[in-house]
């Protein structure tokens, strides 16, 4: 089956509900809006949030097993740190957002886009990009070691020193980034690549089958 490759855009209504301080586990949060919430080393299992926007929300070092979001928004938010494994995301649109070190090991995106983000040492591990666009974004040191990732696209991104070791990564696309530096190259069969991001990736190539470059 051919896999689309434009992401469904959330629907978030303009009237949404103000959100109270905190969030708890196993709750249910419908239509809220977390407007500069601080939910800096917040702990809550099996959350679910549904058409809510973070805008410049503080979610630093959280710690959300088994978080699901459908349908959010999230603008000029900091999730740097944040621990969402198992986790999953579904028509969801990130914007300027700092994501430094966030773990969503073994998480489902599915129709999710990343827009001029840090996302930068980032855990992606047994994961999987099911319709995901990421643009403008700094990736660098980004661990997707067995993720699928035939469903994400890569555009002007900064990939320096990613690994993807046993990454599935047949109809992954790659445009205008920075791949100086990536682990895992022999995974990359299938992959889509602009003739752009040759260079560097025959760099990574070369030094996978232990060739020397010099002049």
């Amino acid at each position: 089956m051919r896999r689309t490759t434009t992401p469904t855009a959330p629907i978030v209504p303009d009237d949404l509900q103000a959100a109270e301080a905190g969030i708890d586990s196993e709750e249910f949060y419908e239509k809220r809006l977390f407007d500069s919430a601080d939910l800096i080393g917040a702990f809550a299992q099996d959350t679910e949030f549904a058409q809510c926007r973070f805008r410049a929300s503080r979610l630093a070092g959280a710690v959300l097993p088994k978080v699901r979001l459908t349908d959010c928004l999230v603008d000029g938010s900091d999730w740097s740190n944040t621990r969402a494994e198992n986790g999953t995301m579904e028509r969801l649109a990130f914007t300027g957002c700092k994501m430094t070190g966030l773990a969503f090991n073994g998480g489902l995106l599915r129709s999710v886009t990343f827009t001029d983000c840090k996302v930068d040492l980032t855990n992606w591990r047994f994961g999987r990009f099911d319709t995901v666009v990421l643009t403008g974004c700094n990736l660098t040191g980004a661990d997707f070691t067995n993720t699928d990732l035939r469903g994400a696209s890569f555009v002007d991104c900064d990939l320096t020193g990613a690994q993807f070791n046993n990454a599935t990564m047949r109809g992954a696309r790659f445009q205008r980034c920075e791949l100086s530096g990536i682990g895992g190259i022999t995974s990359w069969e299938g992959a889509i690549v602009h003739p752009d991001d040759l260079l560097g990736l025959s760099y990574a190539l070369a030094g996978a089958l232990g060739i020397v470059v010099k002049s």
